[in-house]
């Protein structure tokens, strides 16, 4: 006779309800996952306000995941009881960008989550390969491996010197994932923000030394000089997904410096050809993260590297979802939310 285990379904944009699934079967080469806590992000907010772009109702929401095995689906490098965090990018392993090693980026990705349903529910099958296990880190630490992961892919792909001028642009959850990892790298690292409250967190809480308050009339361009001590910044993570904030930083950067886009926007960006070619700007996107991405987080939260104590301002239980989900989101004192899964 078949089983059923409760999930919290986003029916439509701003409705979540709760409905009975399937418990998922061990497979041969899937484990079956516990889900302890479960990290909400930025795509799970637009999901809800129907801003996601690729997406489809219904969906089981949660891509940020905690929890531990209860089936190894037959995997001997895994054991029942062991704490683990998802790898949520199912790719495809025969594609191109998959067999180069950029399995985050495959043609045919698929995301917990959003492109398939994810962890809002006690039970959860996933591919062996995609599980990462620690034996000290935490549920809510293990939750929060993805968001940071974003940020260590980010770095990476901006190619960051110790000692250099670099400009964050955007001080939500990703923006300052980028921080923790830029400063673990040795940047000189600037931050600009619309928020005041996020400045003051990244100042306080993370150490960040000058931050930029942007705001409509002002002279920005003699403040980001003033942050590298008369310099334009070589390196600008845009952690926006403002389409306007994006655009400037093609003014906004040194000659020979390299911009990445970290944010997404729906639509097309623009930028003047001459400026690009005089300053000799190397553009750059991040998309998800990689397996070696995610054993590095581990090993660097689990070592003290990466502070993750700062991060949860609020906390739900799973069925507190369908009722609390918005006003949570909408409390401007928000940085990250926490859903916790009883069973």
């Amino acid at each position: 006779m078949a089983e059923y285990q409760s999930q919290i379904v986003l029916s439509e944009p701003e409705c979540f309800v709760e409905s009975q699934g399937l418990l998922p079967v061990a497979e041969q080469g899937q484990a079956l996952i516990r889900v302890r806590s479960i990290g909400v992000c930025g795509t799970d907010i637009h999901a809800y306000y129907g801003r996601q772009p690729f997406f489809e109702y219904p969906r089981i929401l949660g891509h940020e995941l905690g929890g531990e095995v209860v089936d190894t689906g037959g995997c001997d490098a895994l054991k029942v009881g062991d704490r683990c965090c998802v790898e949520p990018y199912m790719n495809r392993p025969s594609s191109q960008a998959s067999r180069r090693g950029k399995s985050n980026c495959c043609e045919d990705l698929q995301c917990l989550g959003v492109h398939r349903d994810g962890g809002m529910r006690s039970l959860i099958q996933v591919p062996v390969n995609k599980i990462h296990v620690s034996a000290n880190l935490q549920m809510d630490q293990l939750a929060l491996v993805e968001m940071l992961c974003i940020g260590a892919h980010a770095v990476d792909r901006g190619r960051v010197e110790r000692g250099e001028y670099v400009l964050v642009i955007g001080a939500g959850p990703i923006g300052l994932s980028v921080v923790q990892f830029l400063q673990a790298q040795g940047a000189e690292v600037v931050v600009m923000d619309v928020d005041a409250r996020r400045l003051a967190f990244c100042e306080e809480v993370l150490g960040v030394k000058k931050v930029v308050l942007a705001k409509a009339g002002q002279d920005e361009a003699s403040l980001i000089r003033d942050g590298g001590g008369g310099d334009l910044p070589t390196v600008i993570f845009d952690a926006t997904g403002n389409a306007a904030s994006m655009m400037s930083n093609f003014e906004r950067i040194a000659h020979g410096g390299r911009i990445v886009l970290v944010g997404l926007c729906l639509g097309n960006l623009s930028f003047d050809d001459p400026n690009f070619h005089r300053r000799e700007i190397s553009l750059l996107s991040s998309r998800n993260a990689t397996a070696a991405d995610f054993e590095r987080v581990i090993s660097m939260i689990g070592s003290g590297l990466i502070d993750t104590d700062p991060w949860i301002t609020h906390r739900m239980r799973l069925s507190e979802v369908p009722q609390k989900f918005r006003s949570v989101i909408e409390d401007a004192s928000l940085r990250k939310a926490m859903i916790e899964v009883d069973g």
